[in-house]
């Protein structure tokens, strides 16, 4: 793999902004970066200049279901590469496919080829999103706040059926969506926190209290704020006050315009703040497509005007990509540095990957995205291989 060095007119690394910024690339890795004036071009390497643009690190995707036309609960390596080839045009480096709500052994199928893909993604050097893990959204959820996924499937929280998933998720289970209020949530919750997992408070009706409870039981995260939620008012502040009120708790925001409206979206960035809130697509099989009928697991969603919904009108996901997220964010008052943050650096300290992943720093991956003026993108690299 030819070594790079690209010439930026600025990088933001997030945490830190850097003037005429050089990134030099070796393999799959940044080797180097700081000013541009301090590097010498090494012998053989190629120099990008992109003294107009604006480096920053690829896009991290901690709640997507399918992009491209296909779903990740298909669990092929075809499905999966079109998902992955498919976002990656988009600037996403990064993503943790996210299940949703099944039968219990068409969940286990999807677990399985999913992880069977994980273990051969880099055998070749085909320019994609990497999946770096599971995201189990279901079947652990609240049936009143349940939105899209089939009520016929919910089921009460088993640390004995959560066992069956990370067994054949061998390793790569990373994030659970789990309603903290039902009955035998506790020791799930407690099974998933022993395992590894990020425990997300989603798809709930849960309390103030039932929220701040399982807060204490190792709860980091809450899966797409104010959306199949419990309500917010002055007297029943719900998971969405304890969310709110709580700095140590990761909230994620679809921010598309139409699962959140405006002035939500600026309550959730003021009382959190831009270290405490990662954007997300919930991007479904329709993502990059035209409008049409899509899948999402098994059963059919429509979308029109790139608003996915069911039968019922229920909103169904988003073809949401997160190029746009940034841009919708900054639109709404965030700053870029911010921005970047809330896509690159904040789901990766989640995970607990924030050394090789979301950051422009020596020795993380070379996942790398160049902006224009418009914060559109100009260029991507997903582990040190161009995309375009």
């Amino acid at each position: 793999m030819l070594t790079i060095l690209i010439h930026a007119g600025r990088a933001l690394t997030p945490t830190t902004e850097i003037n005429d910024a050089g990134i030099l690339v070796r393999e799959d890795t940044i080797a180097a970066i700081g000013p541009r004036s301090g590097m010498t071009l090494p012998a053989g390497a190629l120099e990008i200049r992109a003294t107009d643009q604006t480096a920053i690190p690829g896009f991290i995707d901690l709640h997507i279901h399918g992009a491209g036309g296909h779903d990740v609960m298909e669990g092929t390596g075809p499905a999966l590469r079109s998902i992955t080839r498919k976002v990656s045009e988009h600037g996403t480096t990064s993503l943790v496919a996210t299940t949703v709500t099944a039968s219990t052994e068409e969940t286990l199928r999807a677990i399985e080829g999913i992880t069977g893909y994980i273990g051969q993604q880099h055998q070749t050097d085909e320019p994609r999103a990497e999946i770096l893990g599971i995201h189990f959204e279901g079947p652990f959820i609240s049936k009143e706040r349940r939105g899209v996924h089939p009520s016929e499937w919910i089921q009460l929280p088993s640390a004995a059926t959560l066992g069956r998933f990370l067994k054949a998720a061998a390793g790569n289970a990373r994030i659970l969506t789990i309603a903290p209020e039902v009955l035998g949530a506790a020791p799930c919750i407690d099974a998933a926190r022993e395992a590894g997992l990020v425990v997300s408070m989603g798809h709930t009706d849960a309390t103030y209290e039932q929220a701040r409870a399982a807060m204490a039981r190792g709860a980091r995260s809450a899966t797409h704020v104010y959306n199949a939620m419990r309500p917010f008012s002055h007297r029943d502040p719900g998971v969405i006050g304890a969310v709110l009120t709580a700095p140590e708790v990761n909230a994620e925001l679809i921010a598309d315009g139409v699962h959140v409206e405006e002035g939500a979206m600026k309550l959730l960035l003021l009382a959190k703040g831009a270290a405490h809130v990662t954007l997300v697509s919930d991007g479904l099989s329709a993502t990059g497509m035209p409008d049409g009928k899509y899948s999402l697991g098994g059963f059919e969603v429509t979308v029109s005007g790139g608003v996915c919904r069911n039968a019922e009108g229920i909103l169904a996901g988003s073809t949401l990509t997160l190029d746009r997220a940034l841009r919708n964010i900054v639109a709404l008052g965030a700053s870029l540095p911010d921005a970047v943050r809330m896509l690159t650096l904040n789901p990766a300290a989640l995970l607990g990957i924030e050394f090789k992943k979301g950051s422009l720093r020596v020795g993380a991956d070379a996942d790398i995205l160049l902006l224009d003026r418009d914060l559109h993108l100009a260029r991507v690299w997903a582990r040190g291989v161009a995309l375009n």
